[in-house]
């Protein structure tokens, strides 16, 4: 599947929480990644993220497509992380 993925964590858990997700996911923008990730991937990520999180002031959400395809994405401004870039 593809997801997105965002998070709005506090400022003393943003450095792990970044880490983590990097492991997993392709990182677009501040808080922001996406990617092809298995269902098993997705859960075993959550599962890692909620360990880092303060679940009364943290937050993460997940935006799940089943294919790249079928999601339209418009950038607008500074693409952050461009990946067209690879040889």
């Amino acid at each position: 599947m593809y997801v997105v993925l965002v998070y709005d964590i506090g400022e003393r858990r943003v450095a792990k929480m970044l880490k983590l997700c990097r492991q997993y996911l392709i990182w677009i923008q501040n808080s922001v990644f996406e990617g092809e990730i298995t269902e098993a991937k997705l859960k075993e990520l959550i599962f890692k993220a909620k360990k880092i999180m303060k679940p009364e002031e943290d937050s993460i959400i997940v935006f799940k497509s089943r294919d790249e395809k079928w999601l339209e994405k418009e950038i607008v401004g500074h693409e952050k992380n461009r990946l067209d870039n690879f040889i």
